[in-house]
């Protein structure tokens, strides 16, 4: 089992920053990815960000140029530095850890963090 702990989210003006934080614990010796996805009302749940253990990194397109995913191996953590926001990245963003087996791929999923951009 893996568990995933985010924080970070709030309410911040277009075009200001946050920072998004992701503590994972449990079984975190065999994860291979993590990532960032959102989900706004009314809306399906998208890909924002992913990062491999190699460090590969992988961004949805509406967000290619402002935000960026970098991990801590040291403590487990994920991050995301959104900068340049706009009203329409507002939505919870849901921390991901895919975790492999030999046989299987599973994948884990936080509690979610809500971003609010407006003025």
């Amino acid at each position: 089992q893996v568990q995933l702990v985010e924080s970070g989210g709030g309410l911040v003006q277009p075009g200001g920053s946050l920072r998004l934080s992701c503590a994972g614990s449990g079984s975190i010796f065999s994860i291979i990815a993590m990532g960032w996805y959102r989900q706004a009302p009314g809306k399906q749940r998208e890909l924002v960000a992913t990062i491999t253990s190699g460090g590969r990194t992988n961004y949805g397109d509406s967000v290619k140029g402002r935000f960026t995913i970098s991990r801590d191996n040291a403590k487990n953590t994920v991050y995301l530095q959104m900068n340049s926001l706009k009203p329409e990245d507002t939505a919870v963003y849901y921390c991901n850890a895919v975790r492999a087996t030999t046989t299987q791929t599973y994948n884990y999923w936080g509690q979610g963090t809500q971003v609010t951009v407006s003025s």
